[in-house]
């Protein structure tokens, strides 16, 4: 019976490190190509296994997708709200905000350009749909406190969403370092909760 179990135990580790093997080639090549270029062909030959034992480990690219995603995720978390939230007015808290998501699109930037670019397959759905919270949640971090940043309005709101987008950063990362584009997106909140100030 021992021996039984011995030889399920290693059976299973096997099957593991065949999986763990698998996401990582699958990770490696989304990052240097794309999920849409990337191949079962592709993938099977950096994992060294064939096509059929992906296909057995992940049936469909949803479910491939998925468990990469968490892999990735895991090794590169996204920024601890605790950041920001712990900081009391807007100005301040913003700049807290942006500089952290700034810096983690600038030590990410491969992986996210491919990953945005290809966002519109269908297997990309749940993913992204992990990124979307986030941002809807750190945007409305950066909102907070409820009074005065939220009457400023809905142009005030949507300047913030645009300024959390990784889109709004790659546009700018070649031009500006990390912290001169929290400053020139500070000075268009500013001018927003200005121009949305109730006059005196």
């Amino acid at each position: 019976m021992k021996k039984r179990r011995y030889r399920l135990g290693r059976r299973a580790e096997g099957r593991d490190k065949t999986r763990r093997r698998i996401v990582e080639a699958t990770v490696a090549l989304h990052e240097k190509l794309g999920p849409r270029a990337t191949t079962i062909s592709a993938i099977a030959e950096r994992a060294g296994v064939q096509r059929l034992t992906v296909y057995r480990h992940f049936p469909d690219d949803t479910a491939l997708l998925g468990a990469c995603s968490s892999h990735w995720l895991a090794r590169h978390p996204l920024p601890d709200p605790a950041i920001w939230r712990s900081v009391p007015d807007w100005r301040s808290r913003c700049r807290a905000g942006l500089a952290a998501l700034y810096t983690y699109y600038r030590r990410n930037h491969g992986m996210l350009a491919s990953v945005f670019r290809d966002a519109d397959l269908p297997a990309m759905k749940a993913p992204m749909q992990g990124f979307a919270g986030f941002y809807r949640q750190m945007r409305d971090d950066l909102l907070e406190p409820a009074g005065p940043a939220r009457a400023r309005g809905k142009p005030f709101a949507e300047t913030v969403g645009h300024a959390l987008a990784f889109a709004t950063w790659q546009s700018l990362a070649g031009s500006f370092t990390d912290g001169e584009m929290v400053a020139l997106v500070m000075s268009w909140l500013e001018g927003v909760a200005a121009d949305a100030a109730p006059p005196r």
